[in-house]
């Protein structure tokens, strides 16, 4: 099954980012906007985890997250995967409100992936930009107004108190959806 470890922001942030999205989304666009209450930002992804390895990568993601202080950040401007002229992803940027916070969620991340890895969960992905995805587009698109429009966002200062790791399940229907299967407080030790 797949999984993801992932810091989910708070209700403020995500309230201040849907109103400034949704007159956004109500507009005609190549965009397939990810619902609001699928927001998060990734620290790791795991394509391949064994239903039987999923207690394990918990208790190895808490040590992980017991060790590391809580984090503040903020959702601020926007950026294009792989880039504006040619995008496929629109995103919104995740920085931190003091000097050390990028650098705390990123070895936060890069930890959650090393801890993942030493139990024979390997992680997806290369170098770690945090980021939250707003949208993507099925095709290539030139999205270099989107971005001008999407850079002037600034949220509220949050701050990072735990990680989530989600897990995919199917529903009713027999269709995977992720489901939080673990919520772990960051800084208990």
């Amino acid at each position: 099954m797949r999984a993801f470890v992932a810091i989910v922001p708070p209700e403020p942030a995500h309230a201040d980012l849907d109103a400034f999205v949704a007159p956004r989304r109500a507009l005609d666009s190549p965009w397939r906007w990810t619902p609001a209450h699928l927001w998060h930002v990734t620290l790791a992804f795991m394509a391949e985890v064994p239903e039987s390895g999923i207690d394990e990568m918990v208790e190895e993601v808490a040590v992980v997250a017991d060790s590391c202080d809580p984090i503040p950040l903020r959702l601020k401007g926007a950026g294009m995967f792989p880039h504006a002229g040619d995008a496929r992803v629109m995103w919104t940027d995740v920085r931190p409100t003091d000097p050390r916070g990028l650098g705390d969620l990123e070895r936060l991340a890069l930890r959650t992936r090393s801890a993942c890895s030493r139990i024979g969960v390997p992680t997806a992905g290369g170098d770690y930009r945090p980021h939250l995805t707003l949208a993507r587009s099925r095709r290539a698109v030139d999205a270099t107004s989107w971005l001008d429009a999407m850079e002037a966002y600034s949220g509220p200062a949050w701050l990072a108190q735990e990680v989530t790791v989600f897990v995919s399940r199917a529903n009713r229907s027999g269709r995977p959806h992720y489901e939080a299967e673990a919520r772990l407080p960051l800084g208990r030790r």
